[in-house]
């Protein structure tokens, strides 16, 4: 056995690039997927969605279809199991949806109204369609618009803080020499993770067992535990390979529906989503409404920061895109005002999708903030300079690290920034424009209790359990080397399990707080076992176990600010007769703590800049007025940045040490994404010299704004 006693030649792998330890298994297509597994008897359900946006069910005559070929069972709300949603979850009360089939109300198009289960799933899908279903339609609204009448504030926001306010805001903005007062929309948006919700449920010996591909299997157990009145002991949730998440893989109706269905059939019962469902049952980005009013002196410093945003909510329970927090972090001023407001509408219910609150909040700020620097004549790093806080802007905390000066110092020397022309609409190559544009990036560094296992085997290698969620970010690999490099030993010698809610609770995977949460507890676990292993002595056959819970120790962090930080640079050129914007390179630094496993993380970082680069250009769901549902719900209606849109990106790092933190991990899975709508725009802007407040900048878009501007020069009105 080596251990730290007898190896001191033992260097450290944290830090070292390491490909994924479960990559040849998905390469090869040995890693099986939740809708892959086989089990015997397998049934197939199939859901079926409302047509209508507002309404309610009539008696669903289901006697046709049950005499279909294959067909098990067709479960609705006049015969569907009872559940409880009324109880407090881990993220607050249920989403109603996941409540399928307790009464007749449809809150929006989409919302399921019956599952059809058959031996086969094209039996089920041929059955579902055939499914009759009748509604009492009643009148719907789905229209969101800044200034909305229905704009509210809400109360009972437990994540996030509806309302910040210090000093006048108004009185700053009456005396200063530079004010910025502008509105930025951004629209609704979808995951669209590569792999489709699917969960496979039996019940084997008196257990509810379910297959499933979520961010979190405790998560997913302990609610179907309360909304189905089981010991939690009774529920085991396996979601060992995960295809993408992003925020919309918790409890969703699909679980809930196979629960069902294999309690009523007593054999196990499969429900994947198609494309098209996943859109209005599994949560999306709700569209925003920004206001942003900026006071500054004559140095450009801020007197005045407000940042009111609006953004939609279902009819059925409240979400809140916390959009303006991001100045809660980033900017100072005397006066600081942030809010949030809420419309009801007709529609499903938004969700965390990456980066909620900060990816289209830091669009309104970020552009704001070169808005500013226009008008007071002042680069724009060399404002954000000015304005960097000594501690939280609204908190008054300290910051556990706060490195993004060093973020944009590396960033602009690495991107050429002093080389730029401030003008905007004077750099050209033939009927391209072209222009740079830069944004801060910030996002929160939490960290959730995690408990963990760490086994020194009898072969010499180590067993490392902890019910962490792989979504695709190569968290194995990272518990890897964070084992490893505790027990000072070859990663090749480490055995990982996750994705286990037998496994013992542990942290999800969201909020970028997976890796910190995780890694904290196997490294406490793991510095355990080296210790008893140093005390020599045999390994018995089952091992020798430490164990931890990072329960306690997390309660005695003291209170600070911890983030991740970045800065964003990007090189537009916009076609002047097309109105075509391309995005020619694209650069990130971030200050993120230790670094675990580079080759992974500078894959988070590059996809979240690719996904900030399509919600600048590309995503835009349409919803229709009339019937409430969404306008070309599947991949080909709703366009996103395909290989041919993505240029070069580079992602890099600075040091970012924390004093006095235990584990010196910071997130890095959603910063990417945060700022570089922004700098793109911003970079579109000093293209054409025409500032884009609407997200996608679509080509009709630029084609507006630039005839506009020709308008404008030529002392016309927009309308003349």
């Amino acid at each position: 056995m080596t251990t730290k006693t007898d190896n001191a030649a033992f260097t450290g792998v944290v830090g070292s690039g390491r490909t994924r330890v479960e990559g040849l298994d998905k390469v090869t297509g040995a890693a099986r997927y939740a809708g892959e597994i086989p089990f015997a008897e397998l049934a197939h359900g199939w859901l079926v969605l409302s047509t209508v946006a507002r309404g309610r069910v009539r008696p669903v005559d289901d006697a046709a279809v049950l005499a279909m070929p294959g067909v098990l069972a067709v479960l609705h709300h006049g015969n569907a199991p009872r559940v409880d949603t009324d109880y407090i979850g881990m993220l607050g009360r249920p989403n109603p949806v996941v409540g399928l089939f307790q009464n007749d109300r449809v809150p929006f198009v989409g919302w399921p109204v019956a599952l059809v289960v058959a031996e086969t799933s094209e039996q089920a899908r041929e059955a579902a369609e055939a499914l009759d279903v009748h509604y009492d339609e009643e009148p719907h609204d789905v229209a969101f618009f800044a200034g909305h009448p229905g704009a509210y504030t809400p109360q009972d926001t437990p994540l996030v803080e509806a309302e910040t306010a210090k000093g006048d805001v108004e009185a700053e903005l009456e005396t200063a020499a530079f004010v910025v007062d502008e509105e930025y929309t951004t629209p609704e948006e979808h995951h669209n993770s590569m792999e489709p919700h699917a969960a496979t449920a039996r019940w084997d010996e008196g257990r509810l067992d379910i297959v499933d591909s979520n961010q979190g299997s405790s998560w997913v157990a302990a609610e179907l535990a309360q909304l189905f009145s089981l010991d939690p002991s009774s529920v085991r949730v396996r979601s060992e390979h995960v295809g993408g998440a992003f925020g919309s893989k918790g409890l969703n109706p699909h679980q809930v529906a196979a629960v069902m269905a294999a309690t009523v059939l007593q054999r196990p019962v499969r429900v994947v989503l198609t494309r098209r469902q996943m859109f209005p049952l599994v949560g999306f980005r709700s569209p925003t409404a920004q206001r942003i009013r900026l006071a500054a002196d004559a140095d450009g410093r801020l007197r005045a920061f407000e940042h009111r945003s609006q953004s939609l909510t279902s009819t059925v329970v409240e979400f809140v895109e916390a959009s303006a927090v991001l100045g809660r972090v980033m900017y100072d001023a005397d006066a600081h005002h942030t809010l949030h407001e809420l419309v009801r509408l007709d529609v499903p219910t938004p969700t965390w999708m990456r980066a909620p609150g900060e990816a289209p909040g830091s669009f309104a700020v970020e552009s704001a903030l070169d808005e500013l620097a226009e008008k007071c004549g002042v680069d724009p790093i060399a404002l954000r300079v000015r304005n960097e806080p000594a501690v939280g802007p609204v908190s008054g905390l300290p910051f556990s690290s706060r490195n993004v000066l060093a973020c944009f110092e590396e960033g602009a020397r690495r991107f050429g920034w002093a080389d730029r022309d401030p003008r905007p609409g004077v750099r050209r190559e033939g009927r391209w424009l072209l222009g740079t544009g830069t944004a801060a990036a910030t996002y929160p560094s939490g960290v959730g209790p995690s408990t963990a296992a760490v086994t020194a085997e009898p072969d010499g290698t180590f067993t490392v359990r902890i019910n962490a969620a792989d979504i695709g970010t190569g968290a194995r690999t990272a518990m890897v080397l964070v084992a490893a490099d505790v027990l000072e030993v070859d990663p090749d010698r480490i055995r990982m399990r996750v994705g286990d809610s037998d496994l013992g609770p542990a942290m999800i995977a969201g909020g970028s707080m997976g890796t910190r949460s995780w890694a904290w507890a196997v490294k406490l676990a793991a510095g355990e076992l080296r210790e008893r292993l140093a005390l020599g002595g045999g390994i018995p056959p089952e091992g020798i176990t430490a164990r931890s819970n990072t329960a306690d120790a997390i309660g005695a962090l003291p209170e600070m600010e911890r983030h991740s930080f970045g800065a964003q640079f990007a090189e537009a050129a916009v076609d002047v007769t097309t109105g075509e914007v391309r995005v020619r390179r694209l650069l990130g630094i971030y200050a993120a703590g230790t670094i675990v496993n580079p080759l992974t993380a500078r894959s988070q970082f590059i996809g979240g800049m690719t996904w900030g680069l399509s919600m600048a250009l590309h995503e835009e769901a349409i919803r229709d007025q009339a019937s409430g549902g969404l306008v070309g719900a599947d991949l080909a209606g709703y366009h996103f940045a395909a290989n041919a849109d993505v240029p070069v990106i580079e992602a890099d790092w600075v040091d970012d040490h924390i004093p006095g933190d235990p584990v010196g991990i910071k997130g890095v899975g959603e910063i990417g994404i945060v700022g570089v709508a922004a700098a793109i725009a911003n970079a579109v802007w000093h293209a054409t010299g025409a500032r884009h407040r609407e997200l996608p900048i679509r080509p009709d878009r630029v084609l507006r704004a630039a005839e506009e501007a020709r308008r404008s020069a030529a002392g016309k009105s927009p309308g003349a």
